[in-house]
């Protein structure tokens, strides 16, 4: 089985307001990310921290599991840890960012035919640059799990680089949407 953790914990503070309620094209942001999810994967659990009240009735009404991760100001490998929790015993696990509404449903597929033929960790790279979100195959949690507060899930990746592979995808991987200009000018390109 394949799951996905959606890191919506975080303060939106160059936002200024809640920005995973945001709306484009009539849809909150994060509705966006969890229906490309929602194709291909077999569980969803959105960690979220601050101010969690606001998001939950969105994730009622689209029938997902959440969790709150009450440490989310130790940083984003807290919410990882709390997300991959619930998820431990499933095959693999994608690691999203809530505020990344393009992901493309067609490079999820890819990413998990590539780990189905061996790879630990499949990850997005435009021009060079890894994105999100990344699949970690089962045999890391434990790993993931036992990072310290100064530690990130890059060390993960490094430590397991023979095990990585890429996978060619858009500018949608290296983007998400923190200020209000950001978002203006994404929703000219969508």
């Amino acid at each position: 089985m394949i799951g996905a953790v959606i890191l919506g914990a975080g303060e939106s503070r160059r936002m200024g307001t809640q920005k995973l309620l945001l709306e484009i094209k009539g849809r909150p942001m994060l509705e966006w990310v969890i229906d490309s999810f929602k194709k291909v994967v077999d569980e969803i659990v959105v960690v979220l921290g601050h101010r969690p009240e606001l998001l939950i009735p969105l994730l009622r009404r689209l029938d997902v599991k959440w969790t709150v991760n009450v440490n989310y100001l130790d940083g984003m490998v807290t919410s990882v840890k709390e997300g991959l929790k619930m998820l431990k015993d499933f095959d693999a696990v994608f690691v999203a960012l809530g505020d990344q509404p393009l992901v493309e449903v067609d490079f999820l597929k890819k990413a998990i035919e590539v780990w189905k033929n061996g790879a630990k960790v499949v990850c997005p790279v435009v021009k060079g640059k890894k994105g999100h979100p990344v699949l970690f195959d089962r045999s890391l949690f434990d790993e993931i799990l036992g990072l310290g507060k100064d530690q990130f899930l890059r060390d993960v990746i490094h430590r397991h680089k023979e095990d990585l592979r890429t996978l060619e995808s858009g500018e949608w991987a290296i983007t998400d949407i923190d200020t209000p200009e950001g978002l203006e000018a994404f929703k000219w390109k969508f």
